[in-house]
């Protein structure tokens, strides 16, 4: 490799500080020395999603730490997981012309120009760009956002439960990365907040870690909601939520409890799982009941093969379904979706 012919390699001798992150089924830090060797093709990208690697570069000034930009890249993977070199050394030739006279400026905010127009830069939705904007401002020392204090105050009991219509986003992004500031006083009232301010704190901390007592109360609530035929759209937050409980018995205990209820069959909760609880599956009971309800659910064949494409492009997972798909004791309707998934009834 030239000197410049990786994206790290171009990040550190512009002198600008860096940090990377995946943004794809969660938000979480990716070290240089990995990203370096995933560049190099030493290391498959750790996890996948739809066939890419969805990234986010916050770069800052070292003198200033608070002047920052965000890169968000999204770049294509080869059937084995590997970022494709061609693509990756074509979004750097876009850049070289311009890139080190902008970072090393001592005004950062040229370079959020850099990727306009850019085919490899895409824009994550507000829940995630408000989550990622929580994490990284707490990393840098940045300052809370003027939302904070109000959502900080609502979760904890003391403003009144019907007043959350005018919550920012922001703001419950921060309550979630902020949690030790209120997690005990969360986990008192977490009986008591309405569903719908639940709901929007339930996909927030997801990208978090969560003790053992709010887990707990995540996973009586999603019983409860089970139970009372509740909101889909709050069981599923709150499986969301119950994949930032410490251990994986935790975890998987809440999957098991929505794949044997009778909300097992919406495709919004097999996507939800396949998604944001795929490594859960690696568990052979988990990855056969999920597999069974996924050949009955509604998303209907196409879903199976589209879920399951995008699964099996991880290794692990590819063996693991792959070895489920030989199971003797497996139902004909998933023996049919497999034998229509890879075009034969057999």
């Amino acid at each position: 490799m030239s000197s410049l012919s990786s994206l790290t390699a171009l990040l550190q001798e512009s002198g600008a500080q860096f940090r990377i992150y995946d943004m794809g089924r969660h938000i979480n830090k990716i070290s240089p020395q990995l990203f370096a060797q995933i560049e190099q093709g030493q290391k498959v990208y750790p996890s996948p999603y739809l066939h890419h690697a969805w990234l986010a570069l916050l770069l800052w000034n070292p003198k200033q730490k608070l002047q920052n930009v965000v890169w968000f890249l999204k770049f294509p993977l080869d059937e084995q997981g590997h970022l494709v070199q061609a693509v990756r050394d074509d979004f750097i030739n876009r850049l070289m012309t311009n890139i080190n006279q902008m970072l090393q400026s001592a005004d950062l905010n040229e370079a959020e120009d850099a990727l306009k127009d850019n085919p490899f830069s895409f824009t994550p939705d507000q829940e995630k760009m408000a989550m990622f904007h929580a994490i990284t401002h707490r990393e840098i020392g940045a300052e809370k956002s003027q939302y904070y204090p109000a959502c900080e105050k609502y979760y904890t009991g003391k403003s009144g439960w019907d007043n959350w219509q005018n919550l920012g986003l922001q703001g419950i992004a921060e309550v979630a990365v902020h949690l030790e500031n209120s997690q005990t006083e969360l986990v008192q009232q977490f009986d008591n907040i309405p569903d719908q301010p639940l709901i929007a704190l339930c996909t927030c901390l997801e990208h978090v870690n969560i003790d053992h007592k709010l887990a707990a109360k995540i996973h009586t609530k999603l019983q409860q909601s089970i139970q009372k035929h509740a909101d889909l759209s709050l069981s599923v937050a709150l499986l969301r939520a119950a994949q930032a409980a410490p251990g994986k018995e935790s975890k998987a205990a809440a999957i098991k409890l929505l794949l044997e209820s009778p909300l097992a069959n919406s495709a919004e909760v097999l996507t939800t799982i396949a998604v944001k609880a795929s490594e859960q599956l690696l568990e052979p009971q988990l990855l056969q009941l999920f597999l069974e309800k996924l050949a009955t659910g509604e998303a209907g064949q196409q879903g199976f093969s589209r879920i399951l494409a995008d699964l099996m492009f991880s290794e692990q997972l590819r063996q693991a379904i792959l070895q489920a798909f030989r199971q003797p004791d497996r139902s004909a309707e998933l023996s049919a979706a497999i034998g229509n998934m890879f075009g034969s009834n057999r």
